[in-house]
């Protein structure tokens, strides 16, 4: 197999895996601009990646708080580094219903999110990958043993 060959598999499988990774993934330039959307996303929200590329993901997603998201965003972009966000703190950034709505509990699903800087060949910092996670499952778990501990103190 030519050096050729083996590079144009190895993107091929690449850009396979982007599209069907159980996680969401997103590209956003500085304008907020959607450069990248994968099948997480578009499974999730219903949203076909043709739709939401050039999207401005404030105008396709209003639930987002956009001053908060901006600001978490900004410091991704200026000092190149990640930024995390988790269902603690935010039950989600996108709404996405629950993806087991007949026997999960929740109404929406539950995410983390990691926000990293995309660096261009010139080492500038002008887009930035969303990782969404789907921690439902493990929220819910959390919430009934919470809620058990709870029921157990105030039995005593």
């Amino acid at each position: 197999m030519s050096e050729q060959n083996n590079e144009l598999d190895q993107s091929h499988w690449f850009m396979d895996i982007l599209q069907t990774i159980d996680v969401g993934l997103v590209v956003l330039d500085r304008q907020y601009t959607i450069k990248l959307w994968n099948g997480f996303m578009e499974n999730h929200s219903g949203v076909r990646p043709d739709q939401a590329k050039g999207q401005c993901l404030f105008d396709l997603f209003a639930e987002i708080d956009e001053d908060w998201f901006k600001k978490k965003a900004e410091a991704v972009f200026l000092l190149n580094t990640r930024a995390f966000t988790i269902s603690e703190q935010r039950p989600y950034l996108f709404k996405f219903k629950n993806n087991y709505p007949i026997t999960g509990r929740a109404e929406f699903m539950y995410q983390n999110a990691t926000m990293i800087p995309l660096n261009s060949i010139h080492g500038e910092t002008d887009h930035i990958c969303l990782i969404i996670y789907d921690v439902t499952t493990a929220t819910m778990n959390k919430l009934d043993q919470e809620k058990a501990q709870h029921d157990k103190t105030k039995k005593a």
